[in-house]
């Protein structure tokens, strides 16, 4: 029997892994399940699988769709990342979930989409130096945000985040990654991914699908600004 190979990369992880299912109509939510199950996730509902598609736009792979339908090329990559941001991240129920969740706001903050203010931005890294290294060590500190970039204005942040680091002392990897989350919830930007798109008059906006509801942003040469939101009980 003939078999299809699926490559999954692991975004959150850093690593590839590769997914081989026999010649048949894979549903999407068949292949998503295997993907979860390589991680032992119970709490599948907040994440999805991401693939660039032939128009060079990101989507989401639907789960009741045949995977083949969707996708153009042998070539395409999978990202397994954080989908849905419940408002309260206290209703994530496991550590492992939290954890996806950590790594996904580590990930957001240093690549920028994480927008937010230098003492928010130095209050995160605190609490993502505390689940890495532990206790603050002056050595180990200074060696991490050295050699690591932990948000894009890390080198005039050094200072704040070390002195909020020292506050943490006995916090656990899993109590830090609680706290960021905390932290993280509170930010204008939380749980939002933009993605381009084009108004009624053909003007370029951009969409975010939110827990408030569809999110419509306005694009200006500097940044994204909010002019309409549609809440969920109004969509058709």
């Amino acid at each position: 029997m003939s078999c299809k190979m699926y490559k999954v990369f692991y975004s959150l992880f850093c690593y590839l892994f590769f997914f081989i299912f026999p010649q048949r109509k894979i549903l999407g939510s068949d292949f998503f399940n295997k993907v979860c199950g390589h991680l032992k996730l119970l709490e599948k509902e907040y994440f999805g699988l991401e693939f660039r598609h032939h128009t060079g736009s990101y989507v989401w792979l639907e789960l009741l769709k045949p995977v083949a339908k969707q996708i153009k090329s042998d070539d395409v990559a999978f990202h397994f990342i954080v989908k849905f941001f419940p408002p309260d991240p206290g209703q994530l129920q496991r550590g492992l979930t939290r954890y996806l969740f950590a790594l996904q706001l580590k990930q957001d903050l240093s690549n920028g989409s994480l927008t937010c203010n230098d003492n928010s931005a130095a209050l995160l890294v605190s609490h993502i130096l505390q689940a890495e290294i532990g206790d603050y060590d002056e050595e180990l500190d200074a060696h991490h945000l050295e050699n690591k970039q932990y948000v894009p204005n890390q080198e005039y942040l050094d200072h704040k985040i070390i002195r909020f680091h020292k506050k943490h002392r006995g916090h656990t990897p899993a109590e830090s990654d609680v706290h960021l989350l905390e932290v993280a919830r509170k930010m204008d930007m939380y749980g939002i991914r933009p993605h381009p798109a084009h108004d009624g008059e053909a003007m370029r906006i951009n969409l975010a699908v939110t827990h408030m509801g569809v999110l419509v942003f306005q694009v200006s040469p500097s940044c994204l600004i909010l002019y309409a939101m549609i809440h969920p009980n109004h969509l058709p």
